[in-house]
């Protein structure tokens, strides 16, 4: 076992970049990845899950040397974004005001995992464990060892735990979360609308929960709604046309017709792990912090810690494990628990039905809209710029 050997589990977006960044440094990798790698049609229907990719996140695709090779045809870079409460003003960020070309882009997640998994293919320093799960692992300060279902054993010097908000290496590890069920469902829906491709992404907030706009590519767009579980699951059970017709009438009004494609709910979940690393173990995106999608920080936040430990196994390779990875737990941890903390109390406050309440919700948007340089250094600040 070399110290350029790297475990990595989990071949999601979070996962598979961190094996693309750490390869082209000249480390060797073993991806390992539980499910089958859906290879993403670019001519079929675009895919419930979306994410809006900051600056950053974008610049980190762009080193990774796969942004450009994404198809164009696929690729919706929003310049405007609006937020507002039912029947109260509305906060815009401009990307013009900003002196920005757009304030992020809107792709689909099997998009870009694609894209990874092509380039890692091509490597041949990286080496690929699909639909294989570990059976044991063994983890200690000197290294970690891996038993897969295949029969496989893998020796290295480090393991990254990239497989998502139920990580198993996480639970093998023991490392304790807090973690709680904000009780509510996201309800997910694809949409063809009669209009050219749209720039502005919105959000309405209601006291059943916040209801979401993205522009797609094209004439596609897709639709978020969140509400009670028992709402959501009825809404799944509707046909298309009956849940079009729902959206008529129960959605924040849109201006354009459209028809819907697919739909899918899922529960909101809350969970922070209390240590980001154990031994030669170390946890990033979802596996150490999810987050309510409220602001469509997931994917970002993942990819900040991608980037944060990448350039610490890479600039401080003669410092020990142990430092680095405590270096990084310091660099990342406080800033996803603000997030998180920020998201909840958002997300709580935009629920609340009591008059001082609504009037605080009301003021906080009027102040923002016009508190000028504080609004464009917020908004610079979530994009990473």
């Amino acid at each position: 076992m070399g110290r350029k050997e790297i475990i990595i589990v989990g071949g999601g977006m979070v996962g598979a970049l961190s094996a693309l960044l750490l390869a082209q440094q000249g480390f060797i990798i073993h991806l390992i990845e539980k499910n089958k790698v859906q290879i993403h049609q670019q001519a079929g229907d675009f895919d419930l899950r979306v994410s809006a990719f900051s600056a950053q996140s974008t610049r980190l695709l762009q080193k990774a040397g796969i942004w450009n090779s994404l198809p164009k045809t696929r690729l919706c870079a929003y310049q405007c974004l609006q937020t507002w409460e039912k029947d109260s003003a509305k906060l815009t960020f401009d990307s013009q005001n900003l002196n920005l070309d757009c304030l992020g882009v809107m792709a689909e997640n099997s998009l870009i995992q694609s894209a990874l998994w092509r380039a890692l293919e091509k490597m041949s320093n990286v080496h690929l464990y699909v639909q294989c799960e570990i059976l044991t692992l063994n983890n200690n300060k000197n290294g970690v060892c891996v038993c897969l279902d295949s029969g496989i054993t893998i020796h290295a010097y480090l393991l990254i735990a990239a497989d998502g908000a139920d990580s198993l290496i996480r639970q093998k590890l023991n490392i304790p979360i807090t973690a709680w069920d904000y009780r509510q469902k996201c309800l997910l829906i694809s949409i063809k609308t009669d209009k050219s491709q749209q720039s502005t992404t919105w959000q309405e907030f209601r006291e059943t929960g916040p209801c979401a706009f993205l522009p797609l590519a094209g004439q596609h767009a897709s639709l978020v709604w969140y509400h009670s579980p028992e709402k959501i699951n009825q809404l799944e059970d509707l046909s298309v046309e009956q849940l079009k017709q729902v959206i008529l009438h129960e959605f924040p009004i849109l201006d354009f017709d459209f028809e819907v494609q697919k739909k899918g709910g899922f529960a909101l979940t809350r969970r922070h792990a209390k240590n980001y690393y154990q031994d030669s173990c170390v946890l990033v995106g979802d596996a150490a912090h999810s987050i309510n999608p409220l602001a469509g920080q997931g994917v970002n936040l993942g990819f900040k810690d991608v980037q944060c430990l990448v350039d610490l196994l890479v600039m401080q390779n003669t410092l020990e494990l142990s430092d680095v990875l405590k270096q990084y737990e310091q660099k990342r941890k406080v800033p996803n628990m603000l997030m998180q903390t920020a998201m909840d109390v958002f997300y709580k406050g935009s629920k609340s039905q009591l008059p001082s309440i609504r009037l605080l919700r009301k003021s906080i948007f009027f102040m923002a809209q016009h508190s000028g340089v504080l609004k464009d250094t917020v908004m610079k600040y979530a994009m990473g710029l």
